[in-house]
């Protein structure tokens, strides 16, 4: 009998796909808040790498915790926001 392994598709431009925020979130909080796991993992998975230079990238589960995480973030951030009183009118 023959096993097959299915090879899950991974999203390997996932850095692309972020280029419009890369540079202002911090990544490193990402992967420790919201993954539990270590900055070069994380990154090896934004750049579409595994840990030893071949293909990588994001599961679709990680790419949901991911989604979960940016919209959990944008809440956070919005909520801030709102918090900051409006200025005075004279």
């Amino acid at each position: 009998m023959e096993v097959q392994v299915k090879q899950a598709n991974k999203i390997t431009d996932m850095k692309a796909r972020m280029s419009d925020i890369y540079l202002a979130v911090s990544w490193r909080e990402i992967a420790r808040t919201y993954f539990d796991k270590s900055v070069p993992w994380f990154q090896h998975k934004m750049y579409g790498i595994d840990g030893n230079g071949g293909k990588g990238g994001f599961t679709e589960d990680e790419a949901g915790q991911l989604k979960g995480a940016l919209l959990d973030l944008s809440d956070r951030i919005r909520r801030a926001a709102e918090s900051i009183p409006a200025p005075a009118t004279v």
